[in-house]
């Protein structure tokens, strides 16, 4: 019996040009490519990336060395330590809620009741501790938690029922601040205990000159082991990682960055509490975006709810709990902000805090279009917004000039990140 030659299995196929077949399977990761090139390889990749429109943060860290250089040559006193150590405190209110915009901004979505929300938190804390003598500690829990109540209420007719976020969270604003206006009664204000848990929030700072090297030298060391354990990670897995001496190079500058500000802050009280509280949040917060699967889950709904939704991810419940995480750091916020003035009263969450909010997490570097951002970017976009606030102020500038400043920064950034978007599509990135 005749066996066909032609029907023998694909494994009995011979090669006749083994260096060609592999060269066309072989891919080489252009990551690996710019380390192998040295410093020529990393400018050509910068180079790229301005090309392609993938800026990230450099826009908003070169406005901000612009505003100080501007603000500092029109006043000696604005990179005092005194001066730059207020900043710091101050904008941790703010920034706390720009940290939950921008969870929403990742969907692509908006929330407008932040600030009322914010409000209703300090008033909740005022009433339940100051008028019913309730315990310091469960009012504030007590406080917090209204916020993410507030959150998933506006999910959850957001996700479930199918009403736009922006009208939900619109009414709200206003359903949140009237809420306010009635606990807090006919007096209006409620002065907080100056001495109380709320009030040490912004009024506390670690004297003690090595708490601000020590959380130096912690996130220095924190930085560097991450960074190379996860080289290692990639490494194992045959995945690109960066090189050791980049790893080290990227150390040493956060070290020198972290060890200035350390050293500000000992120039003047001492490591403010806010600021550690505002940092470890970013650092938390960014963890659970980067690394891992609700991260990724909130990212891939930026990008396509579609192609989320048939990939298995439960849309609903990521939309509600990101809502409720806006709503928890809005009442965050509004207790930083009553602690700032050590009080809470009917203009708690009103006037420019909104705005202000979602003004640094835009202009910080994460897009109003969804998908891509970091809550680093809180931190960024409002030390942006309290630089010009503070720099006009020591000009005895008024409040309209700051909002219109602040204004064309924002719409300055928004455009940005649209042309960013264009050329990005127009190179076959996004």
């Amino acid at each position: 019996m005749s066996i066909d030659k032609t029907s023998a299995a694909p494994d009995d196929h011979v090669v006749e040009n083994p260096e060609a077949a592999k060269a066309a399977v072989t891919v080489v990761d252009p990551r690996l490519l710019v380390r192998e090139q040295g410093l020529k390889g990393y400018v050509s990749e910068f180079k790229r990336k301005m090309k392609s429109g993938d800026l990230g943060s450099i826009p908003v860290v070169i406005g901000l060395a612009i505003i100080w250089l501007i603000f500092t040559s029109l006043n000696s006193n604005f990179l005092t330590a005194g001066n730059l150590s207020d900043m710091s405190v101050a904008m941790v209110g703010t920034g706390m809620i720009a940290v939950g915009i921008v969870f929403v901004l990742l969907l692509g979505e908006i929330d407008l009741s932040v600030g009322s929300v914010s409000g209703v938190a300090g008033a909740s804390f005022a009433v339940l501790n100051v008028t019913n003598g309730m315990n310091e500690w469960l009012a504030f829990v007590l406080a917090i938690l209204t916020g993410t109540v507030a959150g998933v209420l506006h999910g959850f007719f957001f996700a479930k029922i199918g009403v736009p976020a922006f009208a939900v969270t619109l009414a709200g604003l206003l359903f949140w601040n009237g809420f306010m206006l009635q606990i807090l009664g006919d007096n209006g204000t409620i002065n907080l205990d100056p001495d109380g848990v709320v009030a040490q929030l912004t009024s506390y700072y670690f004297s003690d000159v090595a708490a601000a090297y020590g959380l130096a030298a912690v996130v220095t060391a924190g930085f560097f082991l991450s960074s190379f354990l996860g080289n290692r990670r990639r490494e194992a897995a045959g995945v690109p990682s960066r090189p050791l001496s980049e790893t080290i190079v990227r150390t040493v500058l956060l070290a020198v960055l972290a060890f200035t500000v350390a050293i500000v802050f000992n120039q003047y009280k001492g490591l403010p509490l806010a600021v550690v509280i505002f940092i470890a949040v970013l650092l938390v917060t960014d963890f659970v975006l980067r690394r891992t699967a609700y991260g990724r889950k909130v990212f891939a709904l930026g990008g396509s709810v579609e192609a989320s939704r048939r990939a298995g991810i439960n849309v609903e419940m990521v939309r509600i709990s990101v809502f409720a995480i806006a709503g928890t750091f809005a009442a965050v916020g509004g207790l930083f902000i009553a602690s700032k003035i050590a009080a809470a009263n009917q203009g708690a969450g009103g006037g420019d805090l909104l705005m202000n909010a979602i003004a640094a997490a835009v202009i910080g570097g994460t897009s109003l279009f969804g998908g891509r951002g970091r809550t680093w970017n809180a931190l960024l976009g409002v030390l942006v917004i309290v630089s010009i606030q503070y720099g006009l102020a020591l000009e005895g500038i008024a409040s309209p000039v700051q909002y219109m400043i602040t204004g064309g920064v924002l719409l300055a950034t928004v455009v940005i990140d649209a042309v960013t978007r264009k050329t990005q599509k127009t190179a076959g990135r996004a």
